[in-house]
C-alpha cells in the first residue's frame, strides 16, 4: 500500500463520521437519551482523529498522483485548500465534543446549549466534508468535473435537435 492508496483508504472516515455522529445526536436530543448524546461526541472526536491521519497522508498521495500523466495540478491544489479548512473545522468539532461529552458527563446546565452548538457546526462541516470530497474525487474522475456535467449535457441537447 502506498501513500496515495492509504490517503485514499482513510480519507472517506472524517468526511462520513460527521453525517453519522449528527443522525445519533439529533436521535439523542429526540429520545432525551444522554447514552446516544455521549456516543455522538465520541464519534465527532473519531472523526477529528481521522483527519489528522487523512491530512497527513494528502502531501504523500500527492507527491504520487502528480506523477500521473493526464492530472491537472490545479485540481490537486483546490482540493488541498478545501481539505485544510475542512480540517481545521473538522478538528474544532472535535474539541467542542471533549467539551460536550464533559459537560454531559457532569451535567453541567450548558451541556444542551452544547450539543445544539454542536448540532449546528456539524452542518458547517458537512458542507466543507462534501467540498473536499468532491475536489478530492475531481482529481482522477473526470465524469464529476464540472466542465464534464456541463458540457454532456450540452452535447446531448444538441443531439436531441439534430433528430
Amino acid at each position: 500500500m502506498n501513500d496515495a492508496h492509504l490517503h485514499l483508504a482513510l480519507n472517506h472516515l472524517p468526511i462520513i463520521l460527521p453525517l453519522v455522529g449528527l443522525l445519533i445526536m439529533l436521535v439523542g436530543l429526540y429520545l432525551k437519551s444522554e447514552i446516544l448524546k455521549r456516543a455522538a461526541y465520541f464519534i465527532f472526536i473519531g472523526a477529528a482523529l481521522t483527519a489528522i491521519t487523512a491530512f497527513n497522508t494528502g502531501e504523500a498521495a500527492e507527491e504520487i498522483v502528480e506523477e500521473i500523466q493526464g492530472i491537472e495540478e490545479h485540481f490537486i491544489e483546490e482540493h488541498e485548500e478545501i481539505a485544510e479548512t475542512f480540517a481545521i473545522l473538522v478538528y474544532i468539532l472535535g474539541g467542542l465534543s471533549l467539551i460536550g461529552l464533559w459537560a454531559n458527563w457532569k451535567e453541567k446546565s450548558f451541556s444542551k446549549t452544547i450539543s445544539m452548538v454542536t448540532i449546528a457546526f456539524t452542518f458547517v462541516v458537512l458542507f466543507y466534508a462534501k467540498q473536499t470530497g468532491t475536489t478530492g474525487g475531481e482529481i482522477r474522475h473526470t465524469e464529476i468535473r464540472a466542465e464534464q456535467v456541463n458540457n454532456a449535457v450540452i452535447h446531448e441537447e444538441e443531439e436531441e435537435h439534430d433528430d
